[in-house]
């Protein structure tokens, strides 16, 4: 439940489907080539769940030799818009829907290069707010489960 100028109002359940239907509806055809899927969203915590769990949403992007730089290795960029796509997401699961935003900024750790996979991204929201939200994603391979880039992103909402 949400308040709003002293009224109770509840807050719509964002769906997988959702999800889907917005990565394919509003963002860049350049985007949707990275091969994105939505694995899951999370508006609500799981039973069991931490005292600081976060809402979210990840994404996984399929393995793609056009993805590569040489090598044979995942380029930043990619993995990057993997990122700023997945934050999305996640801010808009918080939100129970489409709100429009735009990215503020985005700091991006590279803690190894992945080769030969797919990536998950598990995009947390930190903070959402009325002008401004915050969160963080973690990106691994799903070849090994091991973290391959840490990163923190900031958006105006609009």
């Amino acid at each position: 439940m949400q308040a709003e100028q002293g009224k109770t109002q509840a807050v719509r359940e964002f769906t997988l489907d959702d999800a889907e239907r917005i990565l394919g509806d509003v963002f860049a055809p350049w985007v949707l080539d990275l091969g994105l899927s939505v694995a899951r969203v999370e508006t609500t915590p799981p039973p069991g769940a931490a005292a600081d769990w976060q809402p979210g949403a990840v994404l996984r992007m399929a393995f793609s030799d056009r993805l590569c730089r040489h090598g044979g290795i995942v380029c930043g960029q990619a993995l990057m818009a993997l990122a700023d796509t997945s934050m999305v997401l996640a801010i808009l699961s918080a939100s129970g829907g489409f709100r429009p935003m735009t990215t503020v900024d985005q700091t991006t750790h590279f803690l190894k290069a992945v080769t030969s996979s797919d990536v998950l991204a598990d995009a947390r929201v930190v903070r959402i707010g009325r002008t401004m939200s915050f969160g963080r994603v973690t990106l691994t391979s799903a070849g090994d489960n091991k973290p391959v880039a840490m990163v923190s992103s900031a958006f105006a909402m609009l």
